[in-house]
């Protein structure tokens, strides 16, 4: 592969490649540290060694009914409804380290966002202390721009041909700027761990390409309101088309499901095991600007069924491009015959 078709390849799979590691929906607060479809399409590739930036603003909009109940920040709320944008910020690092020949990488993401949350009823908690005086079952809303937990990840990737596959271990660190007892936080302030495999099938010459990848993710317990959420099982695939050497166009199913029950003194409402299955599509362009390959890709699923959860619409705006890569290495000179 020539350096320039390197660039562009590197241009190309860089959205997805970070895409895959996870920022931060049942859980505590009806939300989870994994967002359904953010690791597919491409998502068991690692791109080649370098350094590589990408901003992917997220947004989510939903709500959850009257007649269901939820809790955030320690409150018990109920017709809730959540307007949710959020911007993670990574720098990926792929080493030329080998381990069992797969490539070496590390990540930091750190995000932002500013969560707009309506509780059409306030039922119990934090709140209801603060405006004592006041009838029980008042609602309450928050708006606040705040960062998020720090995350950091490790990966591997592998590659023959075709065929693309990677392990990752991904960690939350509670590091943000969580506000005890409020409605509008981006941080979950609790350790967060999560474990995923990933494989890609992408012919470039036909221009198909197939992904699925799937992950575990194991939870600390938040000391602020002492709720220890479940351990969480997520899977995700894609099909994309290009039709185009800049352009792809693609399909997104995405599963979700609480395996472990929510526990601790301030789990107020029992295990509430959370599921849900998202569908969506997405689109990918990439371009030249300056000599550096630039990635741009939308992709937006519907959550059709769901259950001890906000149920919504999902959107991700990613634009990723390289800030260096490695050279490719040069061929053995052949050694001349004595």
């Amino acid at each position: 592969m020539g350096p320039i078709a390197r660039r562009i390849l590197s241009g190309l799979i860089l959205g997805s490649a970070l895409g895959a590691v996870p920022s931060a929906k049942a859980a505590e607060g009806g939300l989870s540290f994994y967002i359904e479809g953010q690791s597919v399409p491409l998502g068991g590739i690692v791109p080649p060694p370098g350094l590589y930036f990408d901003s992917t603003t997220y947004f989510y909009s939903a709500r959850i009914g009257g007649n269901r109940q939820t809790q955030i920040g320690g409150n018990i709320i109920s017709d809730a409804k959540v307007n949710l944008v959020a911007d993670f910020v990574t720098a990926l690092w792929v080493t030329p380290v080998k381990i069992l020949d797969g490539d070496l990488a590390f990540a930091f993401v750190m995000p932002f966002g500013e969560p707009a949350v309506r509780a059409g009823i306030l039922l119990n908690g934090p709140l209801v202390n603060q405006l004592i005086g006041r009838p029980v079952g008042i609602g309450a809303s928050d708006r606040d721009f705040n960062p998020g937990d720090p995350i950091v990840s490790a990966t591997l990737g592998w590659h023959f041909g075709n065929w693309h596959w990677k392990l990752a271990g991904v960690m939350s660190i509670p590091a943000g700027a969580y506000e005890p007892g409020q409605l509008s936080n981006v941080a979950l302030n609790r350790y967060v761990g999560d474990i995923s495999a990933a494989a890609t099938y992408l012919d470039p010459v036909q221009g198909y390409e197939l992904s699925a990848a799937a992950g575990f993710t194991l939870n600390g317990t938040n000391p602020s309101t002492r709720y220890t959420t479940g351990t969480e099982f997520h899977v995700d695939v894609s099909a994309s088309k290009y039709l185009t050497k800049e352009v792809s166009v693609g399909v997104i199913a995405s599963h979700y499901e609480q395996i472990t029950g929510d526990s601790g003194p301030g789990a107020r409402l029992g295990p509430f095991k959370g599921r849900t299955t998202a569908v969506g599509g997405t689109i990918g362009v990439t371009g030249e600007f300056g000599k550096i390959p630039v990635t741009a890709r939308i992709k937006v699923l519907r959550e059709v069924e769901v259950e001890n959860r906000f149920q919504g619409t999902i959107g991700f705006f990613e634009v990723s491009f390289p800030l260096w890569v490695a050279p490719p290495k040069a061929a053995p000179e052949p050694t001349p015959r004595s």
